[in-house]
């Protein structure tokens, strides 16, 4: 099978000749290429050849436009870039510091917006290149998340106790957002649109199930609807959420290593596919490859057959090769 054939087959309950492997990489992927991570941020023809060479490389089934928010700055917020680390938003001069200037502030038109155009033609460069034997994966910022790159991270979580009707509006607009961007991201060659939403780790479960989990739903809903499988992924501890994220209805669940995967598979039930969640430090890059192909192990004895392999997060930049290829191998050695 190819790698688009084994994931497909995987998200639709087909059997499939091994297990399929989709593990996050952004700074791993820019130094196989000898680039900086500027111009994997901010050039998608880099980005575009770092992926494609990665996956080619260690043999995974996916490409993705994974990289940090594109829509904050489209919007109009402030974000600082750096030479070989990852961009940051400049909380200090939020978008949306005065609340009241959400009422004016329009859904950006992601072939006018230059961050959000320039993975779009990330997408099509890499579904011309890798589509035909590889899932192409977009990506958009979940409610949480891209409202927190809004508003400033702790004037949000402030947000939730001082103004739920602010919360509410803010976060339906940044779903609109966020289906608007997708929708360009399938019709330029998307199979998947994963989810990042690392901020809904941060919150209790009565406010992730009250706030965040209404929205999360929404989005998840309406990139169904707009005929692309799904990718959730919370970064940090999210088990005390672990049930609300099985209800979204996500194709995969990718969980973080600090959410055991055996936990999530009792909130969600034998069908959700999940994907994870060995620690990206402590197990991927400090390993050996004896140790991260017998993590990899406990992860699936965890997981069950709806499973596909990857790291807990992003694989870190200095990850030693053999221990990625270790990774693979396990993959390619078990079956569901």
């Amino acid at each position: 099978m190819s790698g688009r054939e084994r994931v497909i087959a995987m998200l639709d309950g087909k059997a499939v000749d091994c297990l399929p492997v989709m593990p996050i990489t952004m700074m791993f992927a820019v130094d196989q290429i000898g680039k900086k991570y500027y111009e994997y941020a901010t050039d998608y023809h880099v980005l575009a050849d770092a992926q494609v060479l990665t996956a080619e490389t260690f043999d995974f089934d996916h490409v993705s436009a994974i990289a940090e928010t594109r829509e904050a700055p489209d919007c109009g917020a402030v974000v600082e870039y750096f030479d070989d680390q990852p961009p940051s938003v400049v909380e200090s001069r939020a978008l949306l510091a005065d609340k009241s200037s959400l009422a004016r502030l329009e859904i950006p038109d992601p072939l006018a917006g230059p961050r959000m155009h320039d993975r779009i033609k990330g997408i099509a460069l890499l579904k011309e290149r890798a589509g035909g034997g590889k899932v192409v994966e977009g990506w958009i910022e979940g409610p949480c998340g891209a409202s927190a790159d809004l508003r400033g991270i702790n004037t949000l979580m402030l947000d939730f106790y001082d103004d739920p009707s602010f919360i509410r509006d803010v976060f339906g607009y940044t779903v609109e957002v966020g289906l608007r961007f997708a929708r360009t991201q399938i019709s330029a060659g998307a199979d998947i649109i994963g989810i990042g939403d690392p901020a809904a780790s941060l919150v209790s479960r009565k406010i992730y199930e009250e706030f965040v989990w209404p929205y999360e739903k929404r989005l998840v809903d309406g990139l169904h609807e707009l005929g692309a499988r799904v990718r959730l992924h919370i970064c940090g501890n999210t088990r005390h959420i672990l049930q609300g994220m099985g209800s979204l209805g996500c194709d995969i669940v990718d969980l973080d290593s600090a959410a055991p995967l055996d936990e999530a598979r009792a909130a969600m039930g034998p069908d959700q596919v999940l994907l994870g969640n060995i620690d990206p430090v402590r197990d991927l890059r400090d390993g050996t490859p004896e140790s991260v192909y017998a993590a990899m192990a406990e992860c699936h004895r965890q997981a069950g057959p709806r499973f596909i392999v990857g790291a807990g997060c992003e694989v870190p930049r200095d990850t030693p090769a053999a221990n990625v290829h270790a990774l693979v191998c396990y993959a390619h050695e078990h079956a569901p």
